[in-house]
């Protein structure tokens, strides 16, 4: 009966047991040989970036273009895919899992490795659905490289495509098991910073002409610095100090001061929010005045619900986009009910369900749209709305996410009172008993987890809803943020264990 009742996924076990994969480290590795490997990675990270896909056209249309700083690429770049194929499959694996229709019990060993191996078949399979989409009208291939290679010219796009999003899977997979931290987590954080810095420093002007008042520099340090000496007391009055505080949609400046202002709110909610926790007192069950404390933060899955719940949002934009280009399908071609899109101006939809679905960009997108009473063939309560739904959508998908993710990532109840456990670690007052600790963690950790997704959510939301410099997107600065934290926790961890060996029991290496 036992057998009857396994998953069908056992039968990918012997392609999992084959499959190509980052050895695990046999024993301690050194902080030394992770902040290598860490490094590395990053550094190799920013030159993929800038290695252009070979006989591209230069017309690339960026199928991610909302999204990108949080997919973690660059546009046109052989990192075009970013980290979008590997979230996708935790996606799609999550959902199947929490819904019981894939019959897989994640506190079982076994399970969670055939589990684990699923999820990196379908990556792989994510990478091709990610990539082949994007030579219909996205990336298309130069005249030279058709003339080259005729028929093929297709293929050699798709292969850079596939080529880079296998190097960022397994650049991922090298820093959770020798390195720090979680490379996605990294790379969002190291595209976001750059855009953050270029968004305060760059002095070349938006657009391709002179600098002159209708062409600023992008930066905000700069740009204001243009826009007082060279404006009249009269403009100012009349149309600078929107420009200057709010930025100008109609002449590409958004590197203004409320989106900078924005930028350094989010940083200190999110640090506070990183340091609010429970934490339960502990004591060592054999060695007298052994004491400490776990701690369960408010924001307990991290950031990562967020991560995942933009990168549903922007691959139903991706496939929005190319059904309005499929006029020849039936029922879903071209339908301005799913989204509507004027490719030739901007990749962002400019109706149907798609508009409602995509994150404000700043306050200039919404909020003065509704004191004018609509824009763009929208009414005002249309953009009121939009903004209900996408706030509702993040918050209440982010507590799903999370609720998903502590159950794969060995940080339920049930996995950290083995941890605590096997520590020799007990709660004072109560039996050394894994169950027993179980259920006093079954008060907080299910209640913390919901409320911080819903938290993390909430500031997502209201981040993109602020504005950010940059154009990296409020998510995106959000969750630079909290990576930046816990990457910083997670070196002082890891310098802790290296000074006293006994640590690492605690934290569950050898």
């Amino acid at each position: 009966m036992a057998e009857e009742k396994k998953s069908r996924l056992y039968a990918l076990k012997p392609l999992i047991e084959r499959w190509p994969a980052i050895l695990k480290p046999e024993g301690h590795v050194t902080f030394r040989t992770k902040i290598f490997w860490t490094v590395l990675c990053l550094i190799l990270y920013f030159i993929l970036t800038n290695v252009m896909i070979y006989g591209l056209k230069s017309d690339v249309i960026d199928l991610f273009a909302q999204y990108r700083f949080i997919m973690a690429g660059a546009s046109g770049s052989i990192m075009h895919l970013g980290i979008g194929p590997i979230v996708t499959a935790s996606i799609i694996l999550q959902l199947f899992v929490g819904a019981k229709i894939i019959n897989l019990d994640l506190t079982k060993k076994e399970d969670k490795a055939i589990y684990q191996g699923t999820q990196k078949i379908l990556v792989i399979v994510m990478i091709f659905v990610e990539a082949i989409p994007q030579i219909f009208g996205y990336l298309q291939p130069s005249d030279a490289l058709v003339a080259s290679v005729g028929d093929w010219a297709n293929l050699v796009i798709i292969s850079q495509l596939v080529i880079g999003a296998l190097l960022v899977f397994f650049m991922d997979e090298l820093i959770s098991k020798w390195g720090i931290g979680s490379g996605i987590s990294l790379f969002i954080a190291a595209g976001v910073s750059q855009a953050i810095f270029t968004g305060l420093f760059n002095w070349l002007p938006v657009g391709a002409e002179a600098v002159s008042l209708s062409n600023p520099p992008a930066g905000v340090i700069p740009g204001t610095h243009f826009f007082i000496s060279h404006m009249s007391l009269g403009d100012i009055m009349d149309w600078g100090y929107q420009t200057i505080f709010m930025g100008n949609l109609n002449i590409g400046y958004q590197n203004a001061i409320v989106p900078l202002l924005g930028t350094i709110l989010i940083f200190f909610i999110v640090v506070y929010a990183e340091s609010s926790r429970i934490e339960l007192p502990l004591a060592h069950g054999r060695v007298r005045g052994a004491r400490g404390r776990y701690p369960i933060r408010l924001i307990y899955a991290s950031n990562i619900p967020v991560i995942l719940m933009s990168a549903l949002l922007a691959n139903i934009n991706m496939f929005a986009m190319l059904l309005w280009r499929a006029e020849n399908l039936p029922i879903l071609g071209k339908q301005w009910w799913i989204g509507k899109y004027d490719l030739a101006q901007t990749t962002q939809p400019l109706a149907g369900g798609a508009w409602y679905l995509s994150g404000p960009n700043g306050i200039n997108s919404w909020l003065l749209p509704i004191m004018q009473g609509g824009y763009g063939g929208h009414a005002a309560w249309q953009f009121a709305l939009k903004i209900i739904i996408y706030l509702t959508i993040m918050i209440f998908g982010s507590i799903l996410f999370a609720k998903f993710w502590i159950e794969t990532t060995n940080m339920g109840p049930a996995d950290v009172a083995k941890q605590i456990q096997s520590s020799g670690m007990q709660i004072p007052g109560f039996r050394r008993d894994p169950r027993v600790l179980r259920k006093v963690l079954e008060r907080y950790i299910p209640v913390v987890t919901v409320i911080g997704g819903a938290a993390v959510g909430a500031l997502a939301g209201f981040a993109d809803c602020i504005g950010t410099i940059g154009n990296a997107s409020g998510t995106g600065v959000l969750l630079t943020v909290g990576i930046i934290i816990h990457l910083y926790e997670d070196i002082a961890k890891e310098q802790a264990m290296e000074m006293h060996p006994v640590l690492r029991g605690f934290f569950g290496n050898e």
